[in-house]
């Protein structure tokens, strides 16, 4: 992708639209994220876009680098006082291009993995660009930061069965894993939701490994 920027500016965009409507128990449902509701998860998208290196590395520090404690602490600052806000302020934050410490692509990644967290539970469909998408999980593949996805898919072969995509070497008759190239993406990542839409022997031993 010749912008990186330009692709999540677009699907933050989209998901604001989808969440336009929402009803009040819809902002409080559970998100494939564990212990986040969906309003928490764009609280948290808006945190993402509000950080800096600096204001990143401040802010562990105040949460004793506990990036738990301190992602939570991101979603309480950024909900505010109802879900209205909440949208407002995420939609406010569609062309921002600040973000913490780490590669662009995995920002696109967040938006939309998180995007797919929000989304799925609230049963809303989403097409994103299937070159996004490739590049999002051939970032994930081979990094275990913070979410452990190299160590998740390792021993495993996966194949898409919408794109001419796949990853590892594991003997596909004990170890192959076949499914839509965002849901291998979302399982990688740990949804373990996302297993539904997969087959495969070894989509089981992918499953266990999710933690949600």
């Amino acid at each position: 992708m010749s912008d990186v920027w330009s692709t999540i500016s677009a699907e933050r965009g989209a998901l604001a639209a989808d969440l336009a409507n929402l009803t009040s128990s819809q902002w409080d449902a559970p998100s494939l994220c564990t212990r986040w509701t969906v309003r928490d998860v764009v609280a948290h998208l808006s945190a993402t876009a509000s950080l800096n290196p600096p204001k990143f590395f401040l802010g562990m520090a105040r949460a004793g680098f506990n990036f738990d404690r301190f992602a939570n602490a991101q979603i309480a600052k950024q909900r505010g006082p109802d879900a209205a806000v909440t949208l407002s302020t995420f939609g406010g934050l569609q062309h921002s291009t600040s973000a913490p410490p780490g590669p662009k692509i995995s920002w696109l990644g967040e938006v939309m993995i998180h995007g797919e967290d929000i989304r799925r539970p609230l049963g809303i469909s989403h097409t994103y660009p299937t070159e996004a998408v490739r590049q999002v999980i051939d970032f994930y593949k081979g990094s275990n930061l913070l979410i452990g996805s190299k160590s998740r898919v390792a021993g495993l072969t996966l194949n898409a069965t919408d794109d001419a995509w796949q990853h590892g070497q594991g003997d596909p008759k004990t170890a192959g894993v076949e499914g839509p190239l965002l849901s291998l993406l979302l399982a990688m990542t740990g949804r373990g939701a996302a297993c539904d839409d997969l087959t495969g022997p070894g989509a089981e031993t992918l499953r266990r490994r999710c933690p949600s």
